[in-house]
């Protein structure tokens, strides 16, 4: 891989993340606005470790055979709905904290980063994506392993890079929040959980469309 076509590729990726926030920043700015930036970098952590797995199954060749199974990716899909929209639906109904529920308003790490993945992993086009994108980029005449790692490990870095960006700028939002009640904090935060589930549904309805 010459040093233009890893140029091509930054571009490339700059273009794509060019784009509103999807249902996983909208996740990653929920859990900053709640738990700060540095807790919410465990959901980022999740995130990315969900795209190295769907990097590594398009990287052996099998995302054509996802692409085959409609129905496989129809039911990941909307349990990822189903998941996002309970979180959402249950912060809008929670009240504001008390000193002695500090710790169900605080998860461990382990559920931060399981929301996170699971959030990811919901979305099995990505493994259609890396597929497709991957091979633009590739020189056939090199050994591919090693450029794949290095496509896989970029896309991590700036996907991660602007993650912690997202949450970052969430973040700074929470303390004037706070001071209008933790309850506003709540609502804020489902109602963007809700945009993830209702961002996932509509591309799953807008796939189904042009079937």
């Amino acid at each position: 891989m010459t040093w233009e076509i890893y140029l091509l590729y930054l571009a490339a990726l700059g273009a794509f993340f060019a784009t509103p926030p999807d249902l996983s920043q909208f996740l990653i700015m929920s859990n900053s606005l709640r738990h700060g930036v540095r807790r919410s970098l465990w959901t980022v952590a999740g995130d990315l470790t969900a795209n190295s797995l769907q990097m590594t199954v398009a990287a052996f060749g099998l995302a054509a055979v996802i692409a085959l199974s409609a129905t496989a990716l129809t039911l990941v899909k909307w349990l990822g709905v189903a998941y996002l929209a309970y979180l959402g639906v249950s912060l809008l109904f929670r009240g504001p904290a008390k000193d002695s529920s500090v710790a169900a308003e605080n998860p461990n790490a382990p559920a931060l980063f399981r929301q996170g993945f699971l959030t990811s992993s919901a979305n099995p086009y990505a493994v259609v994506f890396f597929g497709a994108l991957f091979p633009q980029f590739i020189d056939p005449a090199a050994p591919v392993w090693p450029q794949l790692a290095i496509l896989g490990l970029t896309y991590l870095v700036v996907d991660g890079v602007l993650l912690v960006t997202w949450g970052w700028a969430a973040s700074q939002a929470a303390a004037p929040l706070k001071r209008l009640g933790g309850i506003w904090m709540n609502r804020i935060s489902g109602g963007l959980t809700l945009m993830a589930a209702v961002l996932l549904a509509s591309k799953d309805l807008a796939v189904e469309a042009r079937r």
